[in-house]
């Protein structure tokens, strides 16, 4: 929890980031609880609830909600997770974990898959395209993926032998690196491809607690 309401808690509203857009959406939809991927009071931010902090803080407030947010756990969860529920969107199976605190997953293909037709699968699962950089002209057999703003594990997806890394972001570096080290890179969208973890979360609460629960997407194609 990381902000306290004030009302009992029947009806969530999960999304991907607790915006303001957000928050007036859950109030509007009779939500007591929101639960988030991305909350607020980052390490290293400003603590000073002012400006647009402020503003979606005094909304919060006003509603009488309470804010749930579950990060980096939330990635890694191995079922409800987002990078759990992404692969399941996607038909891979989980068949391995790498990287610094086990971020990233990986599945070994049954064939050799062109780069075009797994920027394809990514269009048709999450509703928008993929940009790919790197080496797009050799069979992938060996894919791993980590939701969000993970473009800087893409070399310890390498060094755990994948042929392409799936994340949400990229940086200008990453198309260097993706070339050099001979992977493809997919920069599917950090909002699009953390939509689901949240969802099963909220799902989950809903069954054992016994309360209401709606998602609310705030549209972000980044």
């Amino acid at each position: 929890m990381q902000v306290e309401g004030n009302r009992p808690i029947a009806r969530i509203a999960c999304g991907v980031s607790a915006s303001l857009a957000f928050v007036r959406a859950a109030a509007a939809a009779g939500a007591d609880a929101c639960l988030v991927h991305h909350g607020w009071f980052w390490r290293g931010e400003d603590p000073c609830i002012i400006g647009v902090k402020g503003v979606r803080m005094r909304a919060l407030l006003e509603s009488g909600m309470h804010l749930f947010a579950y990060h980096l756990p939330l990635d890694v969860h191995p079922t409800l997770g987002n990078n759990a529920q992404l692969a399941q969107r996607l038909g891979w199976r989980t068949d391995g974990r790498c990287g610094d605190d086990a971020l990233i997953s990986w599945h070994d293909l049954a064939t050799g898959t062109p780069a075009p037709r797994i920027a394809s699968l990514l269009k048709r699962r999450l509703g928008q395209a993929a940009l790919m950089v790197g080496a797009l002209d050799r069979p992938i057999r060996r894919i791993a993926w980590c939701t969000g703003a993970a473009q800087d594990l893409l070399e310890q997806a390498a060094r755990a032998g994948a042929d392409a890394f799936v994340s949400g972001e990229i940086s200008e570096r990453t198309t260097h690196l993706a070339r050099e080290l001979g992977v493809a890179y997919f920069a599917a969208g950090h909002h699009a491809t953390e939509r689901f973890g949240v969802q099963a979360l909220a799902s989950h609460a809903s069954e054992a607690l016994g309360v209401e629960q709606v998602f609310i997407d705030d549209p972000n194609p980044a």
